[in-house]
C-alpha cells in the first residue's frame, strides 16, 4: 500500500508528520508526569501504585468536563486561521481563556469536596482509601493550572504552531523528575509525604507551565496576541463553543467514565489486579501518545482546510493519517508484545504476581493498537470539521456498547476471571475502528459548517 501518489498527497503526509512530530514528544512528556509518579511511588509498594492508579480515571473524568471545550476553541482558531481572519484568532483565543479559567475553579472546588465519596464509590478500601483520597485532593487544586496550560497547548496547536508548548513541556518535566523524589520521600526539613507528594510536585509544575503559557500569548510573537480588552463574556461567542465543543467534553467524559467503570470491575479481584492493571492502563496512555498526536494533528490541518474550502485536502489529510496510525502502531504493538514483561518489572520490582497480570494485559492489547490508532485519528478528521458528535458516539460505541459490557461478561460468567477485562480491549478496539472507517468514507463530515462568530 502506498502512502501518497502524488506530491500534492506528499506535501500533505510532510505537513502531517512535521505537525504531529511535535505533539507525539509533548504528550510523551505529558505522560511522563505519571510515568515519573508511578516510577517513584512503585518503590512504595502495591498500595501506592493501586491509590494512584483508582485515582487517575476519576481526575481524568472531571478534567475532561473542561478539556473538550478547550478542544471546541482550538478547532475555531484553526478554521479562523484557515479563513486568514487574524482578528477571531485572537478573539477566540481569548475568550477560550476566559471560559476556561472559570470552569477550572468550579472543578477544582467540586473534585476537592467530593473526593473521598468518589474513591469509595470506586472500591478503595482501608490504606489505599486514604492514600487516593490524599493524591485527588492535592491533584484537584491543579485544576487550574492545568487547564490553563491545556488552553494555551491546544490554541498554538490550532494554529499549527506545535514546538513551542513542547519546550514549555520539556522544562517542566524535567522539574518534576527533581521534584517527586523530594516531596515524595522528603529532604531535609521537608517531611515524607508519599502518594500526596507526587500530585504536589505536579501541581507546582503545572502552575509553572501555565504561567509561561500566559506569558508567551501576551508576547503576540507566536501567531496569538491576548488582548485584555476581548476577556468579557460574549453570549454568541460562547453559543459556538458550546456548540463544538460540547460533543467533545461528552466524548471526554464518556471515555473517561468508561475507564472508571472498568476499575470498579478491577477492585473486586483485590489489589494485587488493581495494581497490575494501573501499570497496564499506564503503558497504554504512553502508547496511545502516537495516536493522539496525529489525530490532533490531523485536527489541525482538517480545520485548516475546512476553513479554507479546500475539503479535498482535507480528506487527504485523513487517509495518511489513517495509514500512518495504523502501521505505526501495529509496530509499536508488536515490540511491546515482545518487551511486556521487563517493562512491567521495570515500574514495580519485587512485585511478582503484579508483574505477571501486567504483562499478560500489554500482551493481549498489544496487538489490536494499530486498530485504536486508526479510530483516534479518524476522530481527529472528524473534530476539524467541527462533527465532534460523531467522535462522542464512535467513543460510546466502542466503551459503553461494547467494552464495558464484554469485560464484565467475560470476568464475571466465564473462567477467563480478570484477565477477561483485559480481552475487552482489542475487541472493542477492532469493532469500533470499522464503525469510524466506514463513518469516515460516507463523508457526512464534509457537509458541516464552519464556524461562524463576531465579536
Amino acid at each position: 500500500m502506498k502512502f501518497f501518489h502524488t506530491d500534492s498527497q506528499k506535501d500533505t503526509l510532510i505537513s502531517l508528520l512535521k505537525l504531529s512530530g511535535p505533539i507525539v514528544l509533548a504528550n510523551i512528556l505529558q505522560t511522563a508526569y505519571q510515568l515519573i509518579d508511578t516510577f517513584w511511588l512503585g518503590r512504595l509498594g502495591a498500595n501506592a501504585v493501586a491509590a494512584v492508579s483508582l485515582s487517575f480515571p476519576v481526575l481524568f473524568l472531571i478534567i475532561s468536563l473542561g478539556i473538550g471545550l478547550t478542544l471546541g476553541g482550538s478547532i475555531m482558531v484553526a478554521q479562523y486561521k484557515g479563513m486568514e481572519n487574524q482578528r477571531m484568532v485572537d478573539y477566540s483565543s481569548a475568550q477560550t481563556f476566559f471560559v476556561l479559567f472559570f470552569i477550572s475553579i468550579l472543578l477544582a472546588l467540586l473534585g476537592y469536596f467530593i473526593s473521598k465519596p468518589l474513591m469509595i464509590i470506586i472500591g478503595a478500601k482501608g490504606e489505599v482509601l486514604t492514600e487516593a483520597v490524599s493524591y485527588f485532593k492535592v491533584s484537584s487544586i491543579g485544576f487550574i493550572f492545568l487547564f490553563l496550560f491545556f488552553v494555551f497547548q491546544s490554541l498554538m496547536r490550532g494554529i499549527g504552531n506545535v514546538v513551542i508548548p513542547t519546550y514549555v513541556v520539556l522544562s517542566t518535566v524535567i522539574l518534576n523528575l527533581f521534584l517527586d523524589p523530594l516531596f515524595i520521600y522528603g529532604w531535609g526539613p521537608l517531611p515524607p509525604m508519599g502518594v500526596s507528594g507526587a500530585a504536589m510536585a505536579s501541581v507546582l509544575t503545572q502552575g509553572l507551565s501555565a504561567l509561561m503559557g500566559i506569558l508567551i500569548l501576551s508576547n503576540g510573537k507566536f501567531g496569538i496576541q491576548l488582548h485584555w480588552s476581548d476577556f468579557k463574556f460574549n453570549l454568541n461567542w460562547s453559543k459556538e463553543l458550546i456548540r463544538i465543543g460540547i460533543p467533545s467534553s461528552l466524548e471526554m467524559s464518556t471515555r473517561a467514565l468508561g475507564l472508571t467503570m472498568l476499575v470498579t470491575l478491577v477492585t473486586g479481584f483485590g489489589s494485587i489486579v488493581v495494581a497490575s492493571y494501573g501499570i497496564g492502563a499506564r503503558i497504554l496512555s504512553f502508547v496511545i501518545i502516537p495516536a493522539l498526536g496525529l489525530s490532533a494533528a490531523t485536527t489541525t490541518l482538517v480545520g485548516q482546510y475546512v476553513g479554507a474550502n479546500r475539503i479535498n485536502k482535507a480528506d487527504d489529510v485523513g487517509i495518511l493519517s489513517v495509514k500512518v496510525a495504523f502501521f505505526g502502531l501495529t509496530i509499536v504493538g508488536f515490540v511491546l508484545f515482545l518487551i511486556a514483561k521487563p517493562l512491567t518489572a521495570f515500574f514495580v520490582p519485587g512485585e511478582t504476581q503484579v508483574i505477571e497480570n501486567g504483562a499478560l494485559f500489554i500482551k493481549i492489547m498489544a496487538p489490536s493498537f494499530g486498530l485504536l490508532g486508526i479510530q483516534q485519528v479518524i476522530n481527529g478528521v472528524f473534530n476539524g470539521a467541527g462533527f465532534t458528535l460523531a467522535s462522542l458516539l464512535v467513543s460510546i460505541l466502542s466503551l459503553w456498547i461494547i467494552r464495558f459490557p464484554l469485560a464484565y461478561l467475560l470476568s464475571h460468567n466465564t473462567e477467563l476471571s480478570y484477565d477477561g477485562i483485559w480481552w475487552a480491549f482489542p475487541v472493542s478496539n477492532l469493532i469500533a475502528a470499522i464503525f469510524a472507517f466506514v463513518w469516515f468514507k460516507r463523508g457526512d463530515w464534509k457537509k458541516r459548517k464552519k464556524v461562524s462568530v463576531d465579536f
